[in-house]
């Protein structure tokens, strides 16, 4: 189905029984930001903070990825979109499946299609195989721009990773920079 605004789309996602993840979940986490920024962050989709309070990257996770956007300039209510391939929180927090993946990429693909951004930002594994390419390597490729259609695509280490692996960090933090520098190229207003 073509959705016309972003509300009917909002609407009709946050009642969705696609898959089994609805029995488990407590809300549907839709997204949040500007429906009209040039850049759109992916991540793979809801832990139990951002289950409870019905946005996307609310925890620990979110706290570092906004300290990430905030060097660059960036900030979640303002200039980008934030988004899960994945719009309802896998049980323990485990990987969302390959079948609960497709089952629930319309929404992401609806999102893009109505916010049009230049960049999408894919957080972690599993949304840069998803969204860029099955056999993407974050701790090889993170960091490269990748054309796709009208958009460039770019993978970087999830934030949650960051926090198992401190050690990353430095990489993370030079993938945004690469990103601002990015936005620069491409004369994005932000």
């Amino acid at each position: 189905m073509k959705y016309e605004s972003f509300d009917e789309l909002k609407r009709a996602c946050l009642i969705c029984e696609k898959c089994s993840l609805c029995k488990t979940r407590t809300q549907v986490v839709f997204g949040v930001g500007n429906e009209n920024a040039d850049i759109l962050f992916v991540g793979e989709g809801p832990g139990e903070t951002e289950d409870l309070q019905g946005e996307p990257f609310v925890g620990r996770a979110g706290q570092l990825l906004d300290k990430y956007l905030q060097v660059i300039g960036l900030d979640r209510k303002k200039n980008i979109y934030i988004a899960n391939i994945v719009k309802c929180r896998p049980p323990q927090n485990r990987d969302p499946q390959a079948e609960e993946q497709e089952l629930c990429i319309d929404w992401l693909r609806a999102q893009t299609r109505l916010i049009r951004p230049k960049i999408i930002v894919c957080l972690g594994r599993i949304a840069a195989q998803k969204l860029i390419a099955e056999d993407f390597r974050v701790t090889k490729q993170h960091g490269e721009f990748i054309q796709k259609g009208n958009i460039l695509f770019m993978g970087t280490f999830h934030p949650a990773a960051l926090l198992r692996n401190p050690l990353n960090k430095p990489d993370a933090l030079s993938d945004f920079q690469a990103l601002r520098e990015k936005i620069k190229e491409l004369n994005i207003q932000i």
